[in-house]
């Protein structure tokens, strides 16, 4: 049945409704937006109830409410290796390495990097590592190992990311 309410609590139903599902930034940037003029007017409106939603994953990137891996290890191992340009560390993240989103992730993966091997704990391998964890886990998903190497210059993590997590030169 419609109910008749005057116009600025229309407006506000329609928020309230809007933010339950979390639509109220999308509503604001792309609806038409109402003249304040119309304050003394009715609109006729509609309501209905939302359907029940079961809970569902959060999306991808997005931050779980709880860290769904805590206690478990994000890094399985890691190896030195020597190739033609020097030493190469192989970092190889677990599962749950690949998967997490949660906030401060990195800093912990990192820490565990840097007690499997302590030499790694340098400017540049740090934001090498950094960059593997934001960047190559989205493009190269199933990469075996992230591949740091510690003669390649600290330039910063913004210039690491900009030379796609090999400053200094492409892998080989």
């Amino acid at each position: 049945m419609a109910q008749r309410y005057p116009h600025h609590l229309v407006r506000r139903r329609r928020a309230v409704a809007l933010l339950s599902v979390g639509l109220l930034p999308l509503a604001a940037a792309c609806g038409p937006r109402e003249s304040s003029s119309m304050t003394g007017t009715t609109t006729t409106v509609t309501t209905t109830s939302l359907p029940a939603v079961s809970p569902v994953a959060p999306p991808l990137g997005a931050v779980p409410p709880a860290d769904p891996y805590a206690g478990q290890p994000l890094v399985a191992n890691v190896a030195w290796t020597e190739t033609i340009d020097g030493a190469r560390l192989l970092v190889f993240p677990t599962q749950a390495g690949r998967q997490t989103t949660f906030p401060g992730s990195d800093d912990r993966a990192w820490q565990e990097v840097v007690a499997l091997s302590a030499d790694a704990d340098t400017p540049g391998m740090r934001d090498q590592f950094r960059c593997h964890w934001a960047w190559a886990r989205l493009v190269q998903p199933d990469k075996p190992s992230w591949n740091l190497e510690p003669w390649r210059p600290a330039v910063g993590y913004q210039a690491t990311v900009e030379a796609r997590c090999n400053p200094g030169g492409p892998e080989r």
